[in-house]
This record gives C-alpha cells, structure tokens and sequence, in this order.
C-alpha cells in the first residue's frame, strides 16, 4: 500500500535519486547521445528541487518509492524506484497526475514516451492511454532544446 501527496522540498533529493536511475534505465542507449550527455546525475539534483511544486510522491512505509510531475497539461515524469516496480506503485502515481492536470481545467492529458521504451508504453496502454503517433519531442537541454523522437500518448481526464 502506497500513500500519494504532494511533494515537499525534504522530498527532493530521493526524487532525485530515483529520477537519476529510472531515466537512464529508461533512456540510455534510447535517446540521442546529446541527451545522455545532458543527464549528469547533477541536472537531476537541481532539476528535482526545481520542480518539487509539479511533484507528488508515493510513499511506502514513510520512504518516497516514486513520483509524478505535471506541467500544464502534460504528464512530465513517472517514474518508481527499481525495488518497487512492479508493486503496484506506478498506476496511483499516473491516476494522481492525471487528477492534477482535470483540476487544472484541461481535458487531455499527454505525455512523450521514446519508442524503445516498450514496458512504460505497455504500463500506458494498460492505464486506458492512446498513442497518437510519432512526434519530435524538444527536451530541454543546457544550450537549448534537444530533439528527441518520440510518441505522444493521450488520456481524456475531465471537461473543460
């Protein structure tokens, strides 16, 4: 059983750490190598206390195991510790950020997933998302947008 709230700054660096591992298990060898390059450990660190206002976190017997970030009408980042996926953790988190962007007035949701990635868009999927095809995604990076080639999934969350 997992606990949802909202993230606070004590949160944000195991957020950081668990960002740090998931995205390059997710990423590495997936994404153009100037992304790569773009992911120090470091990035994280910052990026993790930056974000911590878009953040909530699962917690399970009082550690933080995962964590969602929403922007707008976008579900930034998903991701759960090693030792908790696979437990049931992932599908709260999701249901939670898609919560956060219907209480936000929008009635899509979407999120950018690299087309490697086949287990997060299988999860997708399973959570009712539809994959609307392949985009270029631009993903911050240190000198500007990085191009990456993604695809788009969507969900109806609400009424506008």
């Amino acid at each position: 059983m997992v606990d949802i709230r909202p993230a606070t700054a004590a949160d944000s660096a195991v957020v950081a750490e668990i960002w740090h591992a998931g995205w390059h298990d997710a990423h590495d060898g997936k994404v153009p190598d100037a992304l790569v390059a773009a992911r120090p450990r470091e990035s994280f660190d910052r990026r993790a206390v930056d974000r911590v206002p878009d953040t909530i976190v699962a917690v399970a017997d009082g550690e933080v195991v995962g964590f969602v970030m929403v922007e707008g009408d976008e579900i930034d980042q998903v991701y759960v510790a090693a030792a908790h996926r696979g437990t049931g953790t992932a599908a709260p988190l999701l249901a939670a950020g898609e919560r956060r962007v219907a209480e936000a007035g929008h009635p899509t949701a979407w999120l950018a997933v690299v087309p490697a990635n086949r287990r997060a868009r299988r999860f997708y999927e399973r959570q009712g998302w539809r994959d609307d095809g392949p985009f270029e995604h631009a993903a911050p990076g240190p000198d500007g947008p990085i191009a990456v080639p993604c695809h788009r999934y969507v969900k109806g969350v609400g009424t506008a």
